[in-house]
């Protein structure tokens, strides 16, 4: 009997582990644990979490193994399955007025098309949720299996500006579900996406006051501006923070931290690196962001890069054989990137940097980030670079190494006629990237 489409396919096994020693591989399928079977990696995890167990597995020519697994308390099984099960990825039903996936043209990369609210991906992957999609039997499995911490798309505390915002009856639910968690001891992070006339002023003042009060289940607050692309044909009319407003927005944040730190030892809210810019302030030092929790939605990326950078500044070389390279970056990152590369050409003989700053010309000029450039873009602008490196963020491209609008590194390489380094968004990576050397493996500069 062939139950492929049940249980969860492996798709990683880790030399020298359980499963390896198991001869389990990539294509088996796990379908129960203890005979209970597995829908999604919740299970998984919660069920594999004991020391001995065992797992019903089927291979890709249909046999069926049964495995009995006994493991020291600490030992890692060395298997990693899909998040979701056959069920599919939960989606979305809200109807956002700034949702960024409504902004997309066709023809990009299909894995901007999907509108995911699921909060399996919100535990194992950071995804932002924002609970109007779940139903009773879902909440209740997450305080059962106490998962945690969550990401949550807060907005705004008000139900009725939620719904507005929103356009689902569901999500003015907000509030009770949110101290509902927190009840149960479920951990959170907060998201605001910030939308002028809509959830600033008193009502983002109303609902950072009212998440405070959920600490410590809350653990941080986000503050990022509503991002708009030039495809918002039909959509509600929505603008842009101008320069005043991010100012007055990040000098009420200060107020808010300095508060916060004396209540709860943690500043609490933090706002994206594209408010500062937006502001024309510099960025606050690494330190004022208590960990970077909010890392991964742009809150913290420039000051953690600074700070990486000058902790490794003295493994830098006094000079090199002649060396040039390009830098290609988005307009956010222009000030930043413009001052630190001056810094390293002063410092290091030999070394030549061009700092190309491109322009979101496909989606707008509102899109400043990196890692919203296209392909296109970056080929009409960079020009002719005969045949010399240039160094990318890695945020660019997807897993399979693909622009937003499809097109590859060798597609790229071969309209602006240079060599493509692709560098992960990390101070002593992007230092290594420059130099062209591992930092570790360089004598430290007198």
């Amino acid at each position: 009997m062939n139950i492929l489409s049940k249980g969860l396919a492996v798709y990683a096994v880790d030399e020298d582990s359980i499963a390896a020693e198991m001869e389990m591989a990539p294509g088996d399928r796990v379908l129960s644990v203890d005979g209970r079977e597995i829908k999604d990696i919740i299970d998984f995890q919660y069920y594999t979490a004991e020391e001995e167990f065992s797992l019903l597995i089927e291979k890709p020519n249909g046999e069926i193994w049964e495995l009995e697994i006994e493991r020291s308390e600490g030992e890692y099984l060395g298997l990693e399955v899909e998040t979701v099960g056959s069920g599919g990825l939960k989606t979305c039903r809200n109807n956002c007025i700034f949702c960024f996936v409504a902004q997309m043209p066709q023809g990009m990369r299909a894995s901007l098309y999907d509108k995911d609210d699921d909060y399996r991906l919100s535990l194992t992957q950071g995804s932002f949720i924002t609970l109007s999609n779940l139903t009773e039997e879902e909440f209740s499995r997450i305080i059962e299996y106490h998962l945690s911490p969550l990401y949550i798309s807060v907005h705004a505390w008000d139900p009725a500006v939620r719904v507005k915002l929103m356009r689902n009856p569901r999500a003015g639910d907000l509030p009770e579900q949110l101290q509902r968690l927190a009840a149960a001891g479920i951990s959170f992070h907060a998201q605001i996406v910030l939308v002028p006339g809509y959830n600033d002023g008193q009502i983002l003042q109303e609902t950072v006051e009212r998440l405070s009060e959920l600490w410590p289940a809350l653990q941080s607050i986000a503050v990022v501006p509503v991002g708009l692309t030039g495809f918002r044909e039909g959509l509600v009319l929505l603008r842009s923070f101008e320069r005043a407003e991010a100012e007055e927005i990040l000098s009420q944040g200060l107020r808010w931290q300095e508060d916060f730190l004396k209540r709860y030892d943690c500043r609490l809210v933090y706002f994206s690196d594209e408010f500062y810019v937006l502001a024309g302030r510099e960025f606050p030092a690494a330190q004022d962001y208590d960990d970077f929790p909010q890392l991964e939605n742009g809150v913290g990326l420039a000051a953690k890069m600074a700070a990486e950078m000058a902790s490794v500044w003295g493994l830098l070389p006094a000079s090199l054989a002649e060396r040039s390279l390009h830098v290609v970056t988005g307009t956010a990152a222009e000030g930043f990137l413009r001052q630190w590369l001056e810094r390293v050409q002063k410092y290091i003989r030999g070394l030549k940097i061009s700092l190309h700053v491109v322009r979101n010309n496909f989606f707008g000029p509102a899109v400043t980030v990196a890692g919203l450039l296209t392909a296109g873009d970056l080929a009409a602008q960079l020009g002719n670079l005969g045949g010399e490196e240039f160094l990318l963020p890695v945020t660019m491209l997807n897993a399979e190494g693909l622009f937003l609008d499809n097109h590859d590194l060798a597609w790229l390489e071969e309209r602006v006629q240079g060599r493509a380094v692709a560098m992960e968004v990390e101070g002593r990576a992007f230092l290594e990237s420059i130099v062209g050397h591992v930092l570790q493996e360089v004598k430290a500069h007198e």
